[in-house]
């Protein structure tokens, strides 16, 4: 079976066994969760690798303290190298906070209107996509557009397809009228992103990068897989499938600590200019997660504990488990710091 091949099945079992996950709560979750709390950090991490996981990778931000860095298991399997904290990641769908500060950063500077439509950007994808004229920036950005996801177009998942990744969400019935309701579209930010290149005229990744990642010293984070060395990448591993998955371009890499800073200077707003955080507020969230084939991430800050923990795992599954796992996980990591806290 070539490495292609195995991604295409991984991408559509992922998804199927998502769902099928929700139904169902296997022994190694109980376990996972009944298990007595270590004492440490680095301890529950190790246990993680007992799980199932092949690396696991956590940075600790605390206020007041350096920041904490933990790795265990593999960051390559094949080749026995140990997992670092410095490895770079897929970090999936929360590469979509860097385009919501994008695109609040262009709205502020009136580049940009929140309240302009889709199809005053892309006049072309009227009769493509229902209701592109009453479709705001401003709905793409909250996911209450109604633009269908691409991914659950079962074309995107034949291997025999060529078509660019919008062409699987055109053509498609809405989800649901503009700002009736919300639903999770990667198509929302897949479009947004191309705005952005438009608006400035060039590459969202370098607006990107010099309006959030230079001004706050992120040095190890990149737009796509051909900016970087691939063996500082971690690899990525689907259970049941020997094939490492990381040469596949999918999007954003950072390292833990990149992530980290960005979300501590999302939360305390040094990430803003004057008018930016109150734009941003009403448009986005200030954590988010990310899934894809191979790649599962969570980045959050913890408000009680003034604390940003990040956590990245190399290892997903067709049934979801491994991502319910990895929720536990990071769960009881909060709980020790928590528990440090208050000792």
């Amino acid at each position: 079976m070539t490495k292609k091949k195995a991604t295409r099945i991984v991408r559509v079992v992922l998804l199927i066994g998502t769902i099928t996950s929700m139904f169902f709560v296997p022994w190694i979750l109980v376990w996972a969760w009944i298990l007595p709390l270590p004492d440490t950090v680095q301890e529950q991490v190790n246990e993680a690798i007992y799980h199932g996981f092949d690396g696991i990778i956590v940075y600790v931000d605390e206020a007041g303290k350096p920041p904490a860095f933990y790795a265990a298991g593999w960051h390559d399997r094949k080749n026995k190298i140990p997992a670092y904290p410095q490895a770079l990641f897929k970090i999936a769908s929360i590469s979509k906070l860097y385009v919501a500060v994008a695109i609040t950063k262009l709205a502020n500077d009136k580049r940009l209107s929140l309240d302009n439509t889709l199809a005053d950007y892309f006049p072309e994808l009227v009769g493509r996509i229902e209701n592109v004229e009453k479709i705001t920036l401003r709905l793409m950005v909250q996911h209450r557009s109604g633009i269908p996801d691409y991914i659950y177009n079962p074309d995107f998942w034949d291997e025999k397809s060529s078509k660019e990744t919008l062409e699987y969400a055109l053509d498609l019935p809405a989800n649901f009228e503009p700002d009736e309701e919300y639903g999770y579209s990667n198509t929302n930010y897949l479009l947004l992103s191309r705005i952005i290149d438009k608006v400035v005229g060039y590459s969202r990744h370098q607006f990107i990068k010099e309006e959030i990642l230079l001004p706050l010293g992120l040095n190890n984070t990149f737009g796509t897989l051909s900016e970087v060395d691939i063996d500082d990448v971690m690899s990525g591993y689907y259970v049941g499938i020997e094939a490492d998955l990381k040469s596949e371009d999918q999007g954003m890499l950072a390292t833990a600590e990149d992530v980290g800073i960005f979300l501590r200077a999302l939360n305390d707003c040094s990430l803003f200019d004057e008018g930016e955080q109150e734009i941003y507020s009403s448009v986005y969230v200030y954590e988010h997660t990310g899934l894809i084939t191979g790649y599962q991430s969570i980045a959050k800050y913890h408000n009680d504990i003034d604390a940003v923990v990040i956590q990245f795992m190399n290892t997903t599954d067709f049934d979801g488990y491994n991502w319910n796992l990895s929720e536990i996980v990071y769960s009881r990591i909060v709980k020790i710091l928590r528990s440090k806290k208050s000792s």
